[in-house]
């Protein structure tokens, strides 16, 4: 049985001057195309500049549809009993409730929007089954925001370096 590598929900905000010209959809695709994600979903939010339309966007038919119902916008799918997981307004999906994503919607600015890209990392599938296959389980998982690592950053780039420099001559 084929599985997946580890999966990510990217959540990013966009404020009132950002410009949608594709910059970040071009990414996507090259990552995708030298191998090393894979793009399995994504879904925008956007209120327009006059705040009265809040509307989903996506990029071509069928997308959208997995975030939807993994962040609790519609129903769930039925596991193999038959009956759809109980999901109720209490309950998280990715850190959402249905309840923070309306919130979340509700509460963009005119002219702002939000994105969900739903990805696979497949150049860390060999790592998780190195892990798995010596009896590992990842038990956390997350990258951490440039504004998280400040307090350690400039070590972190002494220590990028130290290691470049190790590499090089040898």
């Amino acid at each position: 049985m084929a599985t997946l590598g580890p999966v990510q929900l990217l959540t990013l905000e966009f404020g009132p001057d950002a410009t949608f010209e594709g910059r970040v959809l071009e990414e996507l695709a090259v990552l995708e195309s030298k191998g090393q994600i894979r793009v399995l979903d994504v879904l925008f939010l956007q209120r327009d500049i006059d705040g009265d339309t809040l509307g989903l966007n996506y990029q071509s038919e069928g997308m959208g549809e997995t975030l939807e119902t993994l962040l609790g916008l519609t129903p769930r799918i039925p596991d193999a009993t038959g009956r759809a997981p109980e999901y109720g307004p209490g309950t998280k999906a990715f850190g959402f409730t249905s309840n923070d994503l309306r919130a979340l919607a509700e509460e963009l600015l005119p002219g702002t929007a939000a994105g969900f890209v739903l990805l696979e990392h497949l150049w860390a599938k060999p790592l998780r089954e190195a892990i798995r296959e010596a009896g590992g389980l990842p038990i956390a998982e997350g990258f951490l925001t440039s504004e998280a690592l400040a307090p350690v950053a400039a070590e972190l780039l002494t220590t990028t370096q130290t290691v470049d420099d190790l590499t090089t001559t040898q």
